[in-house]
């Protein structure tokens, strides 16, 4: 795996990083998360333009979770995600939490539906609903 582009800056834009390790699809949708208040930095709410630094640490709320990750280098482009990966290590229990969750989500699948309903079911259904 090649390593990101060193950056000889000590600090970077929040809502920048995050898009460039490819926790959003764009600069906007991980402004929009920041102001939101479902990324935190060291454990305090920010704002997007707040810059980050090697060994931070950020809690990042998505559709596939909640992440908590150590922030392990910069970069100022967003690479392939072999690359993005490198920016970042989860820790421990953040991948045993989104496991369970993930786990407890299957568990509770709602019941599969087997198509469009008959008429037959159509028509059970308008009686209930008429409370015939």
């Amino acid at each position: 795996m090649t390593q990101p582009a060193p950056l000889t800056e000590a600090r970077f834009r929040l809502d920048k990083w995050l898009w460039a390790a490819r926790f959003f699809k764009t600069r906007p949708l991980a402004t929009e998360a920041v102001v939101g208040g479902k990324v935190h930095l060291n454990g305090a709410r920010t704002k997007p333009g707040h810059e980050t630094n090697i060994g931070d640490t950020l809690s990042v709320r998505t559709e596939a979770g909640l992440f908590v990750v150590l922030v392990r280098a910069l970069s100022n482009r967003r690479g392939p995600a072999r690359e993005a990966v490198l920016l970042y290590e989860e820790t421990a229990q953040s991948q045993k939490d989104r496991a369970a969750a993930v786990m407890a989500s299957k568990t509770q699948s709602l019941p599969v539906s087997t198509g469009r309903p008959s008429k037959k079911d159509r028509r059970a259904l308008t009686r209930l609903r008429d409370g015939e």
